[in-house]
């Protein structure tokens, strides 16, 4: 089993940048892809980002291309989201997930493990 817990979430004003940070417990994840998702009130659930276990591969929604970097520290059993040039759109729960289980990284589904969230929120 693992657990993962979010933190960075907070409040910002559009164009400014947040890193979030996803640090796993239980066992190591230095074997697992992992992601972010997000989800805004009334939304459904959306894929983010994700990286391979090696961290030499990474995926992003086009939403957040160019903007959002993903990455990981394996020693340190934690995964990051450096969110640069913030939109109000961007405002939502932001998720950690772990281990594929699935071919379709961008279905909630395809993941096994899930934090609780950390909220961010950006003003115009």
């Amino acid at each position: 089993q693992v657990q993962l817990v979010e933190s960075g979430g907070g409040l910002v004003q559009a164009g400014n940048s947040l890193i979030l940070s996803c640090v796993a417990s239980g066992r190591t994840i230095s074997t697992y892809r992992m992601a972010w998702f997000r989800q805004a009130p009334g939304k459904e659930r959306e894929f983010v980002a994700a990286i391979r276990w090696s961290g030499g591969d990474t995926f992003y929604a086009d939403s957040v291309k160019g903007r959002f970097a993903i990455s990981r520290d394996n020693a340190k059993n934690t995964v990051y989201l450096q969110m640069n040039t913030l939109k109000p759109e961007d405002t939502a729960v932001y998720y950690c997930a772990a281990r594929l289980i699935a071919s379709n990284i961008t279905l909630p589904r395809s993941w096994s493990y899930w934090g609780q969230g950390t909220q961010v929120t950006v003003s115009s």
